[in-house]
């Protein structure tokens, strides 16, 4: 498809789209409690989706009205075989996460994905729910889907120190734990996004973390919540770079989801130069309305503890590296190899098509700024998020671009191309 141009002023409002991570999960707690869990601004994207439909297939019923999704959960205990194995679509976190609720489960379920997820490597998942007593089989005795997860309703608890930062990981062997007869601990290698940890403590569990230990006696039982979803940190982030490198912009962006676990990006935005300011506070939800407008922009050193804070937003990030003056130097983010696609090499070599000068590293990137861009023809791999880095590349670049698998961008988002029109005429845009 053609990408949308601008050189200059982007104006107006985004309302965006509601947080994943946390519609992911409100599936999921809304599953093992019980009684009912109400879901307002869940995101109906298709990763989100594919958690919902999993979840229907264990026996679980739920309602799926215009505003709200309603969960009528009982318990964990109450799931039933499926009777076909269980499409993962493309999601990542419903395969990982899911994987951890079913090591409970005393039945066999073969979860499977599209080609994309298949290459992607379940074992740091598998590994340590093996540890608890359940029996998880990939493909050819191998980490990769489809897997069959055969549970245990008596999982043993686990101590287990984390070998990579992942809020995936952590969050299946939470859940997990929540089933386990006895206390887990579980040793994070950096901290990562706590959705799993806040929402065991919304849905009335109890969970202790000190620093990067975590322990959760089980069996818990949890009770049905109403919940409303913030907008996703990682959607707002390419508006947010949009306002910063498009002259002349401003734009405001309404409820994004501040979770300081997730909220690297606005550190280093902010360590950059950008001109973001926060109003609004929801404390309970954490969230708050951004308003950003067209900064000039300096080099940043991304790497340690922060990068699992952004590890999402970094395909962006590195775009904005190329306007920025100096060399922006992206470290520590192996994780990104392990995505949707290759997201390091993926961002090197389409950003190197339109003319930036950026290196991919054995575990992050190179950037010198600040570089003009041309259009070209460029691909997003069939990955959502260096689809819609490259939409907001091309709005700063000389000449046309055409992006192919444009399509992948729905993974998350999937009104991106229409709300950014709408910015571009200077209307609202409605996620």
């Amino acid at each position: 498809m053609r990408l949308l141009q601008q050189i200059h002023g982007l104006r107006g409002t985004v309302r965006i789209p509601a947080d994943k991570s946390i519609s992911h999960r409100s599936i999921m707690f809304g599953a093992i409690a019980e009684g009912t869990t109400t879901i307002q601004n869940f995101l109906r994207a298709e990763d989100c989706l594919s958690t919902l439909h999993a979840f229907q297939q264990l026996g679980v019923e739920i309602e799926e009205e215009e505003e709200v999704i309603k969960i009528h959960g009982r318990g964990s205990h109450s799931f039933v075989q499926p009777t076909a194995p269980i499409d993962m679509g493309n999601s990542g976190t419903t395969s990982r996460l899911l994987m951890g609720i079913l090591a409970g489960q005393p039945f066999t379920t073969t979860l499977f994905g599209d080609a994309s997820l298949s290459k992607r490597p379940m074992g740091r998942v598998m590994e340590p729910l093996r540890e608890m007593g359940a029996d998880l089989q990939g493909n050819e005795n191998d980490q990769y889907l489809p897997i069959s997860v055969t549970g245990v309703r008596s999982l043993s608890p686990i101590r287990y120190n984390m070998p990579v930062a992942s809020a995936q990981v952590k969050s299946a062997l939470l859940f997990a734990a929540l089933q386990a007869e006895g206390t887990s601990v579980i040793v994070e290698k950096e901290r990562s996004r706590n959705h799993t940890e806040e929402m065991i403590r919304q849905f009335g569990g109890w969970i202790t973390v000190e620093d990067k230990t975590i322990m959760v006696t089980g069996p818990q039982k949890l009770t049905g919540q109403q919940i409303t979803v913030p907008g996703d940190i990682s959607s707002a982030a390419f508006f947010l770079a949009a306002g910063l490198l498009v002259p002349e912009s401003q734009l405001l962006l309404k409820n994004v989801g501040v979770n300081p676990t997730r909220t690297g990006i606005l550190d280093v935005l902010e360590e950059m130069g950008a001109a973001i300011t926060q109003t609004n506070h929801n404390e309970q939800n954490q969230s708050a309305d951004l308003s950003v407008k067209t900064s000039r922009l300096k080099k940043a050193m991304i790497g340690g503890e922060i990068t699992p804070r952004l590890i999402d937003e970094l395909p962006i990030l590195a775009l904005v590296a190329t306007q920025a003056e100096g060399i922006t130097i992206i470290k520590d983010a192996e994780e990104l190899k392990v995505k949707e696609t290759n997201r390091i090499d993926a961002v090197a070599e389409e950003l190197q098509k339109m003319g930036a000068k950026i290196k991919a590293t054995a575990d992050g990137l190179i950037i010198h700024g600040p570089t003009p861009l041309h259009g070209a023809k460029v691909s997003s791999r069939g990955d959502h998020r260096i689809g819609m880095m490259l939409q907001v590349a091309a709005l700063i670049a000389d000449g046309p671009c055409e992006l192919e698998g444009a399509e992948a961008v729905s993974i998350s988002y999937p009104a991106f191309f229409d709300d950014l029109a709408e910015l571009v005429s200077g209307g609202e845009a409605h996620g």
